[in-house]
């Protein structure tokens, strides 16, 4: 489950078109990924460039590296982009009795998440 905090940071990670860019050809890789140079050429960044961002996502947990023989091969971490996704519309008309769409996560599959607190109640922290 994400936190506001851990959201806060992934999403800071992704505020760049570039990491946004090689998330989505990450996501598009699917589970085995794709080796750094393929991506910066694909991505048409300098490798140095792309380095720099790819540890940007890795340090918000968004994607992870391993060695296969000289290659570094980058993937995405489905788990936590999806958890971050489910933390930014899970709780989707969870206080209204209509929902806003047909592809609103709340609508009539009974799994809607707990009402979030609106500013003004008590226990809920204001900037």
């Amino acid at each position: 489950m994400t936190n506001d905090n851990v959201a806060a940071k992934k999403l800071s990670a992704l505020a760049h078109p570039v990491r946004l860019a090689a998330i989505r050809r990450l996501v598009a890789a699917g589970p085995n990924g794709l080796p750094a140079g393929r991506l910066s050429a694909a991505l048409d960044v300098s490798p140095n460039a792309l380095t720099f961002h790819l540890q940007k996502l890795a340090l918000a947990g968004l994607v992870q590296s391993r060695r296969k023989g000289q290659f570094v091969i980058y993937r995405a971490i489905f788990d936590d982009l999806l958890d971050l996704v489910d933390h930014l519309v899970g709780a989707c008309c969870t206080e209204s009795v209509e929902t806003c769409g047909p592809r609103c996560p709340s609508q009539g599959n009974g799994t809607a998440t707990p009402p979030i607190p609106s500013y003004g109640e008590e226990g809920v922290d204001h900037d």
